[in-house]
């Protein structure tokens, strides 16, 4: 039997999973890690964490599954996207990691639109946003705030990328990150020299790892070093993996053009699969290859989702019985008895990009009961989807269904206003663990087991259910999301008023 380890690296600690060739778990542990928040919106982790809780999670959950260190044939990461570090000469840390949520960079992020350049297709058709948490605005900061750091940096790049350099001695970087943050095209150029050195940092280019890999390609096999510290061996491979959300595509089964894939949490991503190359506004991408080969991905994301829920627990005293709420909700009809919310507690992603629009709810009357709040909600964040599918659909991607991973999953509610506003089927996966094992297919093909990742999806994916819309709350709702609609330029105009 052919056992494969993954690392999911996320915002709170690191999980890894031993999975077998079926795409079974058979062992899982997790090592947290702390985070250091600063004034000024800046989020820290210090890298050398990452690296002992990986090691110390892999030798748990080696001793969960009774395996021998000699039967872990390959290994991959799903890490957070946009986690920057800058590396001396020797691998290690000048400085603590500016974490994805960290948006010091914003004077850099507004530079970076500024100049107009090319590669800024990927970001709403030119018209951005451009992210404080992506990479170049990022690397900007450190040059324009800590020269000396960025002087000494000879490698600057991801989280990924430095589980990569440590466990196999390689500067690689993952052509899905790159790809997706870095305004790098796999079919026009390879990196954004032009973008870099209109910001007057041509360098960095030099900073970046000096190899790309696509998501399935084998890195290289583990160092001596690295291998005694996970308790593993010399023989086991290293195959690229990416960002958790992307990753999570593999391994929800989101693999075919038409289909659509929604991670959900305390923020919803929203994905297409397409051979077609096209940009659009309200929308990121088409990103090609950046998850399988002669494929493209668009994106789009709301800001707050899971997290407006627990808004609302905290708003209410902090004493939420989640069962109860569901029950008492499921018996509203479509509107919450004349509520409408508008999801942009945090400002908004995609369609709008405007980070200074804000959540409301209307309607409000006081016969009103916190289970209608907690429904409008849950309809309001899938309007804000709905928004999202709408403006793939005006770019030319009409998708046929949407395949759903994470928290949000373990409410039967809510996934099932999620069909009825959008008016397509969800289909959720037997394991909703998308970036694991995801993670575990890349490292079955990487190690010979399956040709393609497509192979490995077929194979390792296990299906679950599917959620059917109700052609009559639909209809319900087509009218209730023209209200929703029309809220974003309302209170636009009366912020800005």
């Amino acid at each position: 039997m052919a056992y494969f380890l993954t690392a999911d690296g996320g915002t709170e600690s690191l999980r890894t999973r031993i999975y077998d060739i079926e795409g079974h778990c058979v062992a899982s542990h997790a090592e947290p890690y702390d985070t250091n928040f600063l004034p000024g919106a800046r989020a820290e982790q210090q890298p050398e964490d990452w690296w002992d809780c990986l090691c110390k999670a892999t030798r748990a959950s080696l001793a969960k599954a009774g395996l021998k260190p000699d039967q872990i044939e390959a290994m991959a990461c799903a890490t957070t996207c946009c986690t920057v570090v800058a590396l001396d000469g020797a691998g290690n840390p000048l400085r603590p990691a500016l974490m994805w949520m960290d948006v010091r960079a914003s004077d850099e992020a507004a530079a970076v639109l500024e100049t107009g350049d090319e590669r800024l297709k990927f970001n709403g058709n030119g018209s951005g946003p451009v992210s404080a948490e992506w990479m170049i605005p990022k690397a900007l900061w450190i040059k324009r705030n800590e020269p000396d750091i960025y002087d000494k940096a000879v490698t600057i790049c991801e989280y990924q990328d430095f589980l990569t350099l440590r466990l196999t001695g390689e500067r690689c970087a993952s052509l899905n990150n790159v790809g997706l943050r870095w305004h790098y095209d796999n079919r026009d150029g390879g990196w954004a020299e032009t973008l870099v050195t209109k910001l007057g940092m041509a360098d960095l280019v030099e900073k970046w790892p000096s190899r790309v890999a696509a998501p399935g390609e084998v890195v290289g096999n583990l160092t001596a070093q690295a291998a005694e510290a996970l308790g593993l061996t010399t023989q086991t491979k290293l195959v690229q993996g990416g960002a958790d959300a992307l990753i999570g595509m593999i391994g929800l089964g989101v693999y075919q053009p038409g289909q659509l894939c929604m991670i959900t949490g305390s923020s919803h991503l929203q994905f297409g699969v397409t051979e077609q190359s096209f940009n659009a506004n309200g929308m990121w991408g088409a990103y090609p290859d950046i998850v399988y080969p002669d494929r493209y991905i668009i994106e789009g994301g709301q800001t707050s989702t899971g997290s407006i829920i627990n808004w609302l627990k905290r708003f209410v005293g902090g004493e939420m019985d989640f069962e109860d709420m569901n029950r008492k909700a499921a018996l509203l009809p479509p509107g919450s008895e004349g509520l409408v919310v508008q999801d942009h507690f945090q400002g908004n992603r995609t369609p709008h990009t405007d980070a200074l629009s804000r959540g409301a709810i209307t309607g409000l009357t006081l016969a009103h009961e916190p289970h209608h709040v907690f429904r409008a909600i849950i309809e309001g964040i899938s309007f804000g989807t709905r928004a999202i599918l709408d403006a793939f659909a005006r770019g030319g991607y009409q998708g046929t269904e949407m395949v759903v991973g994470g928290g949000a999953t373990g409410s039967d509610l809510w996934m099932q206003i999620h069909a009825d506003v959008a008016g397509i089927p969800l289909r959720i996966p037997a394991s909703t663990d998308g970036p694991s094992l995801g993670s575990a297919i890349l490292a079955a093909h990487g190690a010979g087991h399956f040709a393609t990742i497509d192979e490995g999806i077929e194979t390792m994916v296990k299906p679950g259910r599917l959620i059917e819309p109700d052609p009559k709350a639909t209809l319900a709702y087509d009218e209730i999301y023209q209200k929703y609609q029309a809220l974003y330029p309302a209170l636009k105009g009366a912020l800005d008023a």
